[in-house]
């Protein structure tokens, strides 16, 4: 398996180029008033289970539009203080699953919220309980050109919202630091994290591995895998709208949307990544506007670190937040 892209050293010397859109934080100012001007209506119901160190909770809360979004909750039992919060966000086509499939945050001693994608939870994994009743134009195949010719429509607006609600919930459970809440996530998950780590710049940390949704023209040239292949196909066919879709996905290029972002960060990557190109994780990176470190994991693909990356992340925000 070769390198995906450029060697450690080109990576390193990549300078990318581009403009944000002119309107940019006035799109996602407006965007998160119209939200916030809903009631979060946090929901959370304890959910039982055969395991005698966790507990489990059904969380519910106000997203993009009035929508309902789920989540789990899951804590250390026995731990009814405060807790810092680590709000996880999935990758692309699962959904929060069930409730015992992501143990390990809790364990640590962690209040953990797993995050449901709207309108995912079908591809792998345990499944999703959050639908997406909004329609869209003509889309290929998958979630990322559903509204791809108006940011007003876009798949993401929705999916971001969700994300920037979510910090909120996390602040407002029972038994949660409302101040040290942590965003984290892989692939669309690490997307999700940036962006709700941008939207809402005074979360505590944020942990983000082989990060989606950054260096989007870039990405659909020199990618040749889904989810980027998706929009690459649309492309080809809408030929005399191409402009228009891309201006669109620069509302949403978190490499766009991470200056705003004020947090101690930890990225990943994957230099032999076909999935995530490895110069679009490095510009999130370069233009994140707080203090962030990178680990380079020189080969792997998409996979990246996982459970070696996880310990360097306990490590990491355990030194953080001095636990």
């Amino acid at each position: 398996m070769p390198l995906s892209e450029m060697t450690q050293a080109e990576l390193e010397a990549y300078v990318p180029q581009y403009t944000p859109p002119a309107d940019l934080r006035g799109f996602w100012d407006r965007t998160l008033e119209g939200a916030r001007a809903l009631p979060l209506d946090l929901e959370v119901t304890e959910v039982p289970t055969h395991l005698m160190t966790l507990t489990h909770w059904d969380v519910s809360f106000t997203g993009y539009g009035g929508d309902r979004v789920r989540a789990w909750l899951v804590r250390p039992r026995g731990e009814d203080g405060p807790l810092p919060v680590v709000v996880e966000f999935v990758g692309y086509g699962g959904g929060r699953g069930l409730p015992e499939e992501r143990l390990t945050w809790a364990s640590a001693g962690y209040a953990h919220l797993v995050v449901d994608t709207r309108g995912q939870g079908s591809v792998w994994g345990g499944g999703g309980h959050t639908p997406d009743p909004h329609g869209s134009g003509p889309a290929t195949p998958g979630f990322t050109t559903r509204g791809i010719l108006d940011p007003e429509e876009y798949y993401y607006r929705r999916v971001y919202t969700d994300a920037a609600r979510a910090v909120e919930a996390a602040r407002a459970l029972p038994g949660a630091r409302a101040d040290t809440v942590v965003v984290a996530g892989a692939s669309q998950g690490g997307a999700l994290a940036l962006a709700a780590g941008s939207l809402v710049p005074d979360v505590r940390a944020v942990l983000a591995d082989v990060p989606f949704m950054s260096h989007l023209r870039r990405a659909v040239e020199v990618c040749g895998l889904d989810p980027y292949l998706e929009i690459t196909r649309w492309l080809s066919v809408h030929r005399d709208r191409a402009e228009e879709a891309l201006a669109t996905l620069d509302h949403f290029d978190v490499a766009h949307l991470v200056p705003w972002a004020k947090a101690p960060a930890l990225f990943s990557v994957a230099l032999m990544d076909r999935v995530c190109p490895p110069s679009t994780v490095y510009a999130a990176h370069r233009a994140y506007g707080g203090p962030a470190e990178l680990d380079v994991y020189r080969f792997n693909d998409h996979e990246g670190g996982q459970v070696h990356h996880w310990r360097r992340q306990l490590a990491w925000l355990g030194d953080l937040l001095g636990r």
